[in-house]
């Protein structure tokens, strides 16, 4: 596949939360066509009119087999925020669930997982947004991870994009400035295989998307973790089933070619 892979169809999956419905959007704005991955059809046909509607669920992955044929890329912005085992059954259930889905096909997809997705030191903070991290790593697909700062948590003039690496940055991003940077990944080469920490800081908001992209550093070949993150979470000493489940993508990805 091409590293400037042609996208038109775009699965939006969260399409019906605060991101979501931005990302749903832009994406129509770059002259893409959005299709939204949503469990209640009346509710979202009220959210997003006009828009196409796709049925499904992220714990049933019967349902999104469908969902994902026909469409060349993903942006997924969904999250629980709820209890350790809601974050284990849909922040990174659904990621699980869509990549088998997939059945080997390779789309390009967009992932938003949180700022604090490699921080074990955060009170309450859980690593299942790492993990679903790293099952797309694992599944080899074209893939860029954008870990946000603390939605709204920047001024009206706060708008200049700083990407970052390592786990270490903190701070605020406005949701449209989120919704902005996930769809520009899919249409920039220099995002492929890249993961970052997303905030903003004082000043006028960057038109180089290429070359904020280009300045990061790129995953290694078959790494599951990004490039700078800390390896306080080796994989050998994850749950068994966790390493099942990367076991299981790398399979799909192979079976994929």
């Amino acid at each position: 596949m091409s590293q400037q892979q042609n996208i038109t169809d775009v699965l939006m999956v969260g399409a019906t939360g605060s991101i979501g419905r931005l990302a749903v959007a832009a994406a129509q704005r770059h002259g893409l066509r959005p299709h939204a991955l949503v469990r209640d059809v009346r509710r979202a046909e009220r959210l997003l009119p006009g828009v196409e509607l796709v049925q499904g669920d992220l714990e049933d992955p019967a349902s999104l087999r469908g969902a994902v044929s026909g469409v060349d890329a993903l942006v997924l912005t969904h999250g629980s925020g709820g209890d350790p085992d809601t974050r284990r059954r849909v922040d990174y259930g659904g990621v699980r669930n869509l990549l088998q889905a997939l059945d080997g096909a390779r789309l390009r997809v967009a992932l938003m997982t949180s700022i604090y997705a490699t921080r074990s030191d955060i009170p309450g903070n859980s690593p299942w947004k790492r993990r679903s991290e790293r099952l797309l790593r694992a599944s080899g697909l074209p893939y860029t991870i954008v870990r946000p700062g603390w939605f709204d948590h920047a001024g009206p003039t706060q708008r200049r994009l700083v990407l970052e690496q390592g786990g270490t940055a903190d701070g605020g991003i406005a949701r449209d400035q989120i919704a902005e940077t996930l769809i520009r990944s899919l249409l920039t080469s220099t995002a492929l295989g890249k993961t970052f920490e997303l905030i903003a800081t004082e000043g006028e908001e960057q038109s180089d998307w290429a070359g904020l992209f280009d300045a990061l550093k790129s995953e290694a070949h078959g790494s599951v973790d990004g490039v700078l993150d800390p390896a306080d979470l080796p994989v050998e000493a994850e749950p068994q089933a966790v390493r099942a489940d990367l076991d299981a993508v790398r399979s799909l990805r192979r079976a994929g070619g």
